[in-house]
């Protein structure tokens, strides 16, 4: 009775298999189909079919680049999984796309894929668009940070508003470089440090006067940043393959909500403490300015997520 039912398993098994193989083709077929329907792509490498890509990636992700610039050309395009990428390696071509106006609005329009985040390829990243992460769209309020930006951030008279405080992180480094005078100090890392402070402080460091706090609030923030930037920097099953992102195979989505909430509760805290101070405060910081525009009436305050 066994050996009767062996080949009736087999066969099923078989047909199974059969089944599964012509429909992961079908599949792969079709997507190659949809993407290339009505549109030019630049040309590239083949790959293998689901991953594409993704096992001759090098770690050294720009001399492998440089190398199929050579074989391609300056423009080619990479499959990575279920993903299409279009890579530019030439320094006039992205000065062009970046700068020329009739490129830089049309990739500052989010996709559909951004704009809904259940449909965007990175779980991870899509915390960085929910609710206060929001990414904005291209539009009236988009141009109107810009302004904000430009005007009160980037412009001369912004700059000098925050000299003091840019001064004074600026001499912290150096004092403490001083005191250190004869032992070894990790010149990279005191830099990255400075550098992190004068932006902290360019932010919200009229608001926040007492130095201890200060470092405290900064070193924090600096302990945040790394960490988003290793969750963000890991390579990611969903980003490749977007259909598993739901899963959070890696709890990266999990660990990017956590350290996010971490973030709101510093913002909420300055942001309370400024509100507090009231007009009464001298020094003027980038929080300064964005609160002023919200009782101006010209920026909304954000929802809760």
């Amino acid at each position: 009775m066994e050996s009767s039912s062996f080949p009736t398993y087999s066969t099923t098994l078989l047909y199974s298999v059969a089944a599964v193989t012509a429909a992961l083709f079908y599949v792969i077929l079709f997507q190659r189909w949809r993407c290339r329907r009505g549109i030019s792509l630049p040309p590239g490498p083949a790959g293998l079919p689901v991953v594409g890509s993704l096992p001759f990636l090098d770690p050294e992700l720009h001399t492998y680049f440089a190398r199929l610039a050579r074989v391609y050309g300056p423009i080619f395009s990479l499959r990575l999984g279920g993903k299409l990428g279009v890579v530019i390696s030439s320094p006039a071509i992205a000065r062009e796309v970046l700068k020329d106006q009739r490129y830089d609005l049309r990739y500052l329009t989010l996709g559909p894929h951004i704009r809904q985040p259940r449909r965007s390829c990175c779980r991870a990243r899509n915390r960085l668009r929910r609710g206060r992460h929001r990414l904005e769209p291209n539009g009236p309020t988009w141009r109107m940070l810009r302004r904000v930006c430009v005007r009160e951030m980037l412009s001369p008279a912004g700059l000098d508003a925050v000299y003091g405080l840019r001064r004074r992180e600026v001499r912290s480094t150096i004092s403490h470089l001083y005191t250190r005078s004869g032992s070894p100090i990790d010149v990279g890392a005191q830099m990255f440090l400075t550098v992190m402070n004068v932006i902290t402080s360019t932010l919200w460091g009229g608001t926040v006067e007492a130095a201890d706090e200060r470092s405290v609030v900064g070193r924090e923030f600096r302990e945040l940043v790394a960490e988003i930037t290793d969750l963000l920097g890991r390579p990611n099953v969903s980003d490749f393959f977007p259909a598993l992102a739901r899963f959070d195979l890696q709890g990266i989505q999990k660990q990017m909500g956590v350290l996010l909430g971490r973030f709101d509760r510093i913002f909420a805290d300055i942001i309370e403490q400024r509100r507090q101070q009231g007009a009464e405060k001298k020094d003027k910081d980038f929080l300064e300015f964005m609160l002023q525009l919200e009782a101006e009436g010209a920026i909304a305050r954000p929802r809760s997520p």
